[in-house]
């Protein structure tokens, strides 16, 4: 998950045998072309450079791609930080597909912030 932050904000570290830089280029360069468009097209962010703008699209996605990539996992898997509960609570594990139960609020918390964490420090 947060290598895919990394990437999305182009800050990968990761360069790979040749093949695999081959594909990073193309890969940057298609991410490149999209937060342009997004870029030109969105009126709140036109003035950001591309990078910010990339920023902005991480934060703004995050929970989202964290809810895709966790759809499909098996009840009883549990994500290895203690992140749920409030502040009347002791942390529990989240462990309904990597997501902290809620029965309110917003129940798609993504409970790491691994991906702001530099990827030298993982």
């Amino acid at each position: 998950f947060a290598d895919i932050g990394d990437i999305v904000r182009g800050r990968d570290l990761y360069g790979g045998n040749k093949q695999e830089k081959e594909k990073r280029k193309q890969l940057e360069k298609n991410l490149k072309k999209i937060f342009k468009n997004i870029k030109k097209e969105n009126r709140d962010v036109n003035k950001l450079t591309t990078e910010k703008v990339r920023e902005y699209w991480w934060d703004a996605n995050r929970s989202t791609i964290w809810e895709a990539i966790t759809c499909d996992v098996k009840s009883g898997n549990n994500y290895f930080r203690r992140t749920c509960g409030g502040d009347s609570e002791s942390p529990s594990q989240a462990t309904k597909q990597c997501r902290c139960e809620k029965t309110s609020g917003n129940v798609n918390i993504v409970p790491t912030y691994f991906d702001y964490v530099p990827q030298y420090l993982r």
